[in-house]
């Protein structure tokens, strides 16, 4: 089986660098037969890449220990769920999964559009094939996950592709298991949700690259790519809001982001692909920003080949990341070549990238799409130098004599928060504002109600306990916004109730049918700030404690009570369990059982590795988090740590409220079925197939 996978790769290697030839051909010289070639290229590349992402599934759940990579992942006792999650749990399955999903794309687009991207489809092919290309090198030459285990004449072992002299096959009868911080649930699809999500975005890339070759720059590539954007827009959102649950719930420290290197490289392609999708209804609208949209679509490709080479290339330390390895050089190598092709080909075409409107006011929809945009950059080239920082510094204390600095929490909080704050605001006006030039009436009708919304909630907020500035403000900016949606979805469902004579149910259902792209962003919009108000409730306002109790003894936080009732042994599928018993009373009044714990997980080198298992007890106005810390004895005291987080409930409401929204604007709509893309200017010989 592992012989088949690596033949798979070799032969997708081959094909792909067939298939990048015979396209570019097949557009330079206007030939069909040549494209059509690509094409095919591009979907054999596809199989074989499948056909290895089998073969390694299968070497892991038949425990085939020969193989390296399924004697580092995988053991006798682990669950068959973890042995499934094993694929992308390690350096060489992640990056096969990585070209996996990739190839799932590319064979999806290249269906989907085929037939009505005439011009553009074989630059879009040779793209998507130069990606898939760089990826099986890094597999085949880089980090292969075929590579056999090998005994050497001294006894150690060596992982190769072919036996190292005198060396023979090592014969293992069990592996070392999964890393047990990942046997989360969360960590078996967080991974999945961000590579939906990173990988996406090599279809809107690949469709700028192929628009700039053809200087077919009208609006028509935007179109199509719009709903190929969001779709992996949701998955990365999906991702970065699961990471920080498996954050929350495994690493025991009460928090839920932490402004970790790994964290921050799932944030920056979010934030560049945010400003991207409102921006490029700025150039469909108007005709403007078409450099500006180039780039941010570049930058979020750019961002995900960034956020991949330093999550897997060991460069940094985190507890997201890899070890180190000798794949680093590769994606420095491909993000260099990269980055220097697309700008020379955006330079050569920038004659044919002139604006077709100019900015008419400051007070227009245009200019809060454009502060939105440099807002959202901004805040990424924040998060990118607090993150880079220690390795730059790092490189030029070599030579320099400055010392090593690194950023932590309390910075990238203080340093994004206002930025954030400018952001939501912009959010809630944007909507309210009129394309070109918006009228003093036009601000008082729309401002009026979100304003005194939003006064109304901040004054709320500060009555009920926030009682400080930034709080308070924040609460307000989150009325304004929730006020300017409520505005929107009324005054479009009594407009459908005095046309239609609809009921109030209907009038909002069909007003999201009739226009899912703005009312699923305004839903969109709506998650966005429950998330706000979570951030703003466990940053602020977030209480702790923590004490050593003998069993009968309590620890007392806000208005909860917990009394140590002793521990209790268990034995897992794969570890060993110990968990503590505390009775909790809230306000007086018996509220339960939550039981901390920790997992000792066995392992081949007869260690055991603890992971905190951290007991929750979610509310919609606050989560009471308890992690067991240790204990002493057999059990006769142990030490707790005690977190009361208000508003944490609702980061995840808001997270599936955002997914709901986006699913809402790309979901297919009748109109949009039927409607055909303009035709575009075909080269003589190039025509649908």
């Amino acid at each position: 089986m592992a012989d088949l996978g690596l033949i798979a790769l070799v032969i997708a290697f081959v094909i792909a660098a067939f298939g990048i030839v015979v396209s570019l051909l097949g557009a330079s010289q206007n030939r069909l037969a040549l494209v059509v070639a690509g094409r095919n290229a591009l979907y054999v590349v596809c199989g074989f890449v499948g056909l290895a992402g089998l073969a390694l599934l299968l070497s892991l759940l038949r425990h085939d220990y020969s193989l390296t990579y399924v004697a580092n992942q995988v053991s006798n006792t682990q669950p068959l769920f973890y042995n499934i999650s094993s694929f992308w749990g390690g350096q060489a399955g992640s990056l096969l999964f990585w070209t996996l999903v990739l190839a799932g794309y590319s064979a999806a687009i290249t269906l989907a559009q085929w037939k009505h991207q005439p011009v553009l489809r074989p630059y879009v092919t040779a793209v998507l094939l130069a990606v898939l290309l760089f990826f099986l090198i890094v597999l085949l030459f880089g980090a292969n996950p075929f590579n056999r285990l090998w005994l050497l004449p001294t006894g150690a072992t060596a992982s190769a592709l072919f036996p190292p002299a005198g060396a023979v096959p090592a014969q293992l009868t069990d592996g070392s298991g999964l890393n047990p911080i990942l046997q989360n649930y969360w960590m078996v699809i967080h991974p999945v949700m961000l590579y939906l999500g990173w990988i996406g975005m090599v279809v809107p890339f690949a469709f700028a690259v192929a628009a700039l070759a053809t200087r077919q720059l009208g609006n028509e590539w935007i179109r199509v790519i719009r709903r190929w954007t969001l779709v992996p827009w949701m998955f990365l959102t999906a991702g970065v809001l699961m990471g920080s649950q498996w954050a929350y719930v495994e690493l025991g420290w009460g928090g839920f982001w932490a402004w970790d290197p790994v964290e921050n490289a799932s944030l920056l392609p979010w934030l560049t692909a945010t400003a991207f999708l409102h921006s490029i209804m700025i150039q469909e609208r108007r005709g403007m920003l078409k450099v500006w949209n180039m780039a941010l679509i570049f930058m979020t490709f750019e961002l995900t080949m960034v956020g991949t080479f330093i999550t897997r290339s060991g460069v940094i330390e985190s507890v997201h990341s890899f070890a180190l390895s000798n794949i680093g050089p590769l994606f420095l190598s491909f993000i260099a070549i990269s980055m220097f092709g697309f700008l020379w080909l955006l330079g050569s075409r920038l004659p044919d990238l002139r604006s077709a409107n100019h900015l008419d006011s400051m007070l227009s929809r245009e200019s809060a799409f454009l502060f939105n945009n440099l807002v959202l950059v901004l805040i990424a080239a924040v998060t990118m130098l607090g993150t880079f920082y220690p390795i730059i510094s790092d490189a030029l204390s070599q030579f320099l004599p400055i010392e090593r600095m690194s950023f932590a929490e309390p910075w990238f909080n203080k340093s994004t928060g206002p930025l954030f704050l400018f952001l939501i605001i912009l959010m809630g006006s944007a909507p309210l504002l009129s394309w070109r030039r918006s009228s003093q009436e036009t601000l008082r009708k729309n401002f009026t109600f979100p304003l005194l919304f939003g006064l109304a909630m901040g004054l709320l907020g500060y009555v009920v306990g926030a009682q400080k500035l930034f709080p308070t403000i924040s609460y307000a900016v989150a009325g304004f916004v929730v006020g300017g949606i409520l505005q929107e979805f009324y005054r479009g469902a009594k407009a459908r109730r005095s046309s239609k004579g609809e009921l109030w149910p209907v009038a909002l259902v069909q007003l999201l049918r009739r226009n899912q792209r703005r009312y699923g962003g305004y839903i969109v919009h709506l998650g966005v700030v429950m998330i706000m108000i979570a951030i703003i409730g466990h940053n602020v306002y977030q209480t702790e404690g923590q004490a050593n109790l003998a069993r009968g003894e309590s620890i007392q936080v806000e208005n909860y009570v917990l009394t140590f009732d002793g521990l209790t042994q268990t034995p897992g599928s794969n570890y060993d369990a110990v968990q503590a018993n505390l009775l909790v009373t809230r306000s007086g009044r018996p509220a339960g059982v939550v039981r901390p714990g920790m997992h000792f997980y066995n392992t081949v080198s007869g260690q055991d590795q603890p992971t905190n298992e951290i007991a929750i007890r979610m509310g919609p106005a606050e989560d009471l988090y308890v992690v067991l810390a240790g204990w002493e004895g057999n059990g006769v005291t142990a030490s707790f740590k005690v977190y009361v987080n208000p508003m944490m409930s609702w980061m995840w409401i808001g997270g599936l409220v955002m997914i709901l929204g986006t699913l809402a604007a790309v979901w297919p709509h009748q109109k949009e079925t039927e409607r055909v893309a303009a035709p575009a200017t075909v080269p003589r010989g190039v025509q649908p197939a």
